[in-house]
């Protein structure tokens, strides 16, 4: 059982990543008091309602409504509540938008593949290596993400934030966060599957990073073949990091290595990111100003279009 301080929560949205934070805190064993609303709900809120979120008292709100809803939910949060964390499911907004440099609370964004042991090992391991090329690739089958039909789910529907460079903007996160810098030189980010959404499906992006390091990301949800992997060739090594099955294969200097994280599960990097954020000094967790330079970056694929 570990023992958290913080005693309540208040989640808007009511679905599966809503769902997935709520069964993570509960299995905690804490004690945590959890007030679960809808995004519409908190949307329609007037006076009165919002009063009695007050009295609720939350420390923690987790926003986990559709994309397109955040900036709104955002505003709500900052006229009415002051002195609390927030966590902001990915990404941030659908856009880049100008805030108030006095915020009345503490925000967070939520990229939880930073806490995934690859991603942590990756990022100390390719510290201080000379590198030549980063090759990512994250594919998988939309109809598959959720129990409910793919064409009624938020991925499907622009209106609502869908489409695979807003909702798998993991990677662009990590890179970042690796590498500090992206200089996009060729983007391509269309629908082109037969799939029944009106949103982008594929990202394919040629960039630079720091030190004329060569980028080559492809992204899409239309494919039945899943594959989450990190390829990375350097001077005097060559590594293949495997997201799904938490692993990665090393060659360095003639000899071969594998690291197995084959005891890890992907629900447990919500638990890390929950656990880190509760923290009087959190570090590593996706800040406010990373989550709206990364939004930057991904206004520059859209126009690249």
């Amino acid at each position: 059982m570990v023992n958290i301080l913080i005693k309540k929560i208040l989640i808007i949205g009511t679905g599966s990543i809503s769902k997935k934070h709520y069964s993570v805190i509960k299995n905690l064993g804490s004690k945590i008091k959890i007030k679960k609303i809808s995004s519409r709900e908190f949307e329609k809120f007037r006076k009165l309602e919002l009063n009695n979120l007050k009295l609720f008292n939350p420390e923690l709100i987790i926003i986990c409504s559709p994309a397109t809803k955040h900036h709104n939910h955002f505003e709500k949060i900052e006229k009415n509540f002051q002195n609390i964390k927030v966590l902001i499911e990915k990404p941030i907004f659908e856009k880049h938008y100008k805030l108030n440099k006095q915020l009345k609370n503490i925000y967070y964004v939520g990229y939880n593949l930073r806490f995934h042991p690859v991603i942590i090992f990756l990022k100390k391991f390719l510290n201080k290596k000379k590198i030549f090329s980063v090759n990512i690739t994250s594919h998988s089958y939309l109809p598959d993400w959720r129990k409910i039909d793919y064409r009624k789910s938020v991925s499907a529907k622009k209106v609502l934030g869908g489409g695979v460079l807003l909702e798998l903007s993991h990677e662009l996160d990590f890179i970042k966060w690796i590498f500090d810098e992206i200089k996009i030189l060729f983007s391509f980010n269309k629908r082109i599957s037969k799939l029944d959404i009106n949103t982008d499906d594929i990202l394919s992006i040629i960039a630079k990073l720091r030190r004329n390091i060569f980028l080559n990301l492809n992204i899409n949800f239309f494919s039945k073949i899943a594959n989450r992997t990190i390829k990375i060739d350097g001077d005097g090594f060559s590594l293949n990091a495997d997201l799904i099955n938490n692993k990665i294969k090393i060659i360095e200097k003639n000899k071969k290595q594998i690291k197995n994280f084959s005891n890890f599960n992907i629900i447990d990097t919500y638990k890390l990111q929950f656990l880190e954020i509760i923290k009087k000094k959190p570090s590593g967790i996706c800040t406010l100003n990373q989550s709206l330079n990364l939004m930057k970056l991904i206004e520059t694929i859209k126009k690249n279009k």
